[in-house]
């Protein structure tokens, strides 16, 4: 009976022994498990330095991407610099006031409204000015044309027609503008527009009366002391067809007129 007590308790003993030792190789095995979770193994440590040096210079996904929408200069505007000058001041800002030359051409004299008191002209208006900023070399002193495209990126002046109650540029089939650049810089920008504007006029006299209806261009932001309007070639400025005719009026004569005006509203 004792020996059977003594062999019992010693396969106990062995039994607990044997538990011990698995549970310290788990345990030791959970440790190592864990050590190496910490420690983290070389392609967890190298994501999580890339990660880390990535939190420091900032997300790639938070930085500011390239705007898709703004489209490549091309090797022209690239040869004129658009990018390199701030086109939204004049020439010359802080400086004399630009000439502007102006000329007009009438293509037609669509109608005139003794009811409304108004009428509508198509012409061809062209600004001439010098922009150093657009100057580019060349051996051939040949000038550059462009279409509309290039009118949105560069300065223009602000031309409007007072006591106009419509008006468009005609954009058929693309939008009726040019714009011609010399190799030093002066600029021919011209453009095809319909306008309708207001005419004042006296019926005291009627059937018997004269009228006269006058279109009127000015700059609309700038004053005198930035921008200055003048006709290009004087009286021969304005060029009209000989067989611009009304079926109810007899037109007399076409002229241009050169006034100062001041106007709280506008430049």
């Amino acid at each position: 009976m004792l020996t059977a007590q003594k062999m019992y308790f010693s396969i106990f003993l062995l039994l607990w022994g044997w538990v011990l030792c698995t549970e310290c190789r788990v345990h030791r095995q959970g440790k190592e498990i864990h050590e190496v979770y910490k420690k983290g193994s070389r392609p967890q440590r190298q994501r999580r330095e890339a990660h880390s040096e990535a939190h420091k210079q900032g997300s790639p996904i938070l930085k500011r991407s390239p705007d898709i929408t703004k489209s490549p200069l091309t090797k022209s505007e690239q040869l004129l610099r658009i990018d390199d000058h701030d086109f939204s001041m004049r020439p010359g800002f802080g400086g004399p006031a630009i000439p502007v030359g102006v000329d007009v051409q009438v293509e037609s004299l669509d109608s005139i409204s003794e009811v409304d008191m108004d009428f509508t002209m198509t012409l061809y208006l062209r600004h001439y000015w010098k922009d150093e900023r657009l100057s580019f070399p060349s051996t051939n002193n040949q000038s550059m044309t462009f279409d509309g495209r290039l009118v949105k990126k560069i300065w223009v002046p602000d031309m409007f027609f007072v006591h106009s109650k419509r008006s468009f540029i005609h954009d058929t089939t693309t939008d009726n503008v040019m714009l011609r650049v010399q190799p030093d810089g002066k600029v021919l920008y011209s453009l095809r527009v319909t306008v309708t504007a207001m005419c004042n006029m006296d019926f005291s006299r009627f059937p018997l009366d004269t009228q006269t209806c006058s279109l009127e261009i000015e700059s609309y932001a700038y004053t005198e002391d930035d921008l200055m309007l003048y006709w290009k070639n004087g009286n021969d400025s304005l060029k009209t067809d000989e067989r611009i005719s009304l079926s109810q009026f007899l037109i007399q004569e076409f002229h241009t007129t050169t006034k100062l005006a001041f106007y709280s509203s506008t430049g």
